[in-house]
């Protein structure tokens, strides 16, 4: 008991160093995408110059007034026409997903305190200057380029709009969704809301981006203001918009989580002459990697090791055993192998909707992993040596996942649930090998192991982690 204590807490600290350590290191915004505690405050509604009509700046996923997904984008304008900019391509046709989108993990608004940003929360939205005009700006319209917006389903969210003094603010779902992106990859998404009143031209947007999570089976949100940058700059280079009259940045004071700073972008369509196909900057995620320092700080530490330090290391060497390579090999296949085949599936084989790809690909996450894991483990000789490759690899696994979708940021309740999953993979492997079976097949570490994948997965499909 007292081993396996120790191997336990061994595999544990493995699972910290390679998934908690880097997610607090490289991962900056990580607390600020956690979820706070929602604010149930009154609706203050913003209304815009000229109109009766408004919204409350958030939306939610259930009729109550909790500052949820911050609003971020307003467009003056025809909705109708609006849209067509958005989502119709050069042959004048729409396109359109074929996608019934699972839950996605929403932003969670500020639950006290005010922002010291100054602004007006409930009448005309505070103007402020130009967006744009300054040529080393990055939000400028470059060269034209279309984003392929395609409108798609997806879970509804209510948007409380009060048409006017007449009448009484209710509940709405989108008028609208558009995406752009890989649905089992990393995408960018756009719901669209317009308004309740038809003498008062606008629509208000809500647009974030997220990516496909294989082990939540649902999208994780991973900021708003990348997707407000690339939604603004692709107004913005429609033909007949001016920059400098036509493009504002408006204070909603609906601040929260994440990188949501509380404005939004405000473009007027109103005085277009003409409209054409909606252009867009082209928008690349950079890694930048200074691989000299990384160098340089690998010599130190080769020049800090002992001749006790180097011989612990040898001798790790020396136990290293196919079955290890196979292990690490076979975690490493299924995790990228399930998010590749995703992607290829979605874009192949039209027939297959998300959910059928999803109920294709899930066994091989909750199902294959530790199966493989616990007969390929089974083969080695020492607890602790399967434990920390199984933990090891499995991490490794996820960091080359989230950088082949191209995630930077990750909420703490994501970093958590990878802990735990990272941990139970371990014990299972380490419960597999020869020296844990000798004494029970079903040991103590292989039973913690297993309950822990169970529970963690079950907990996380039901919602509760």
């Amino acid at each position: 008991m007292r081993r396996s204590i120790a191997v336990g807490g061994a595999i544990l600290a493995v699972a910290f160093l390679f998934v908690g350590g880097p997610s607090l290191l490289f991962s900056p915004s990580a607390d600020q995408v956690s979820p706070d505690t929602t604010d149930r405050a009154e609706p203050e509604i913003v209304t815009l110059e000229d109109s009766d009509s408004g919204f409350w700046p958030y939306l939610n996923q259930r009729q109550q007034h909790e500052k949820r997904s911050p609003l971020n984008v307003v467009v003056r304008g025809d909705a109708e026409e609006t849209f067509r900019l958005l989502a119709e391509h050069g042959d004048g046709e729409w396109e359109e997903a074929d996608h019934d989108h699972f839950e996605a993990e929403e932003l969670v608004g500020l639950a006290d305190g005010e922002d010291e940003t100054p602004g007006n929360e409930t009448g005309d939205a505070n103007v402020t200057g130009d967006v744009g005009t300054d040529s080393d700006d990055p939000l400028r319209p470059v060269s034209p380029t279309d984003i392929p917006w395609s409108q798609a389903d997806g879970a509804t969210r209510y948007a409380y709009l009060d048409p006017g003094p007449d009448e009484e603010a209710d509940w709405t779902t989108e008028t609208v969704q558009f995406e752009d992106g890989e649905y089992y990859g990393y995408r960018y998404h756009i719901r669209a809301y317009e308004s309740p009143n038809p003498d008062d031209q606008w629509v208000v947007m809500q647009t974030h981006s997220e990516h496909f999570d294989w082990f939540t089976l649902r999208h994780r949100v991973d900021g708003v203001e990348r997707a407000q940058l690339r939604l603004e700059t692709d107004l913005m280079a429609i033909p007949g918009v001016d920059v400098q009259d036509d493009v504002r940045r408006v204070y909603l004071d609906n601040s929260g989580p994440s990188d949501a700073d509380g404005w939004a972008t405000k473009v007027d369509l109103t005085a277009m002459a003409t409209a054409s196909v909606g252009l867009a900057l082209a928008s690349g995620r950079s890694r930048k990697r200074d691989d000299g320092v990384l160098e340089r700080a690998g010599d130190r530490a080769g020049d800090r090791l002992t001749d006790a330090d180097r011989a612990r290391l040898e001798a790790a060497a020396d136990r290293v055993e196919a079955e290890h390579l196979i292990l690490a090999g076979t975690i490493l296949a299924v995790v990228l192998g399930v998010r590749i085949g995703g992607i290829a599936l979605d874009r192949t084989v039209g027939v297959l909707t998300p959910h059928m790809i999803a109920a294709l690909l899930y066994p091989f996450v909750a199902v294959g992993l530790p199966v493989a894991t616990y007969a390929i483990a089974s083969g080695l000789e020492r607890r602790l040596d399967a434990g920390v490759t199984a933990a090891a690899s499995l991490a490794i696994a996820i960091w080359l996942d989230y950088g082949l979708v191209g995630v930077d940021v990750l909420p703490l309740d994501v970093v958590g649930q990878r802990l735990l999953v990272v941990l139970a993979l371990g014990l299972i492997a380490a419960g597999a090998a020869r020296r844990a079976v000798r004494g029970a097949r079903f040991n103590d570490l292989l039973f913690v192991g297993v309950g822990l994948w169970v529970v963690v997965l079950v907990g996380t499909l039901l919602g509760y982690l």
